[in-house]
């Protein structure tokens, strides 16, 4: 199996706010990032197709058709965009990283099959938030 990975920047604003919990309950919970006024982050995501490699092409994926297919899917839709306004298929969830990068590989997971060669398939996406704090979701380890 050979891993591919191809890694985008974008930037967003988000606020963590549950709205069925009340106002203190959400300032205590998420502090800073409750703030009414939103805040932003400088993301990085990385993007990992898995599969045997195409001997017409050396290719398990054309790097060109992930990148637009990242480009199309999640940074046309979020980059300088207000996660919880703005993002329709963010609508109704909490934008916290681990439910963004969930939400990011169900967006992709059609495209890049679409685009890989043969046994091909998403195996994961990790989304940086910071330098330090990233969450990777990947639904079939085995693969």
């Amino acid at each position: 199996m050979i891993y591919v990975t191809r890694k985008a920047h974008f930037n967003a604003a988000h606020r963590l706010h549950n709205s069925n919990k009340s106002d203190k309950w959400n300032r205590e919970t998420f502090g800073k990032c409750n703030n009414p006024n939103w805040h932003g982050h400088n993301y990085t995501i990385e993007v990992t197709v898995a599969g045997t490699v195409n001997p017409e092409t050396g290719y398990v994926i054309d790097l060109g058709d992930l990148k637009g297919i990242i480009q199309k899917r999640i940074l046309d839709k979020c980059d300088h965009k207000n996660l919880n306004l703005e993002v329709p298929f963010l609508e109704g969830i909490i934008p916290s990283t681990e439910n963004l990068v969930k939400a990011f590989f169900q967006e992709l997971e059609d495209d890049i099959y679409e685009a890989s060669y043969g046994d091909s398939k998403l195996y994961s996406v990790k989304l940086f938030e910071t330098e330090r704090n990233l969450a990777e979701y990947r639904p079939n380890p085995s693969i």
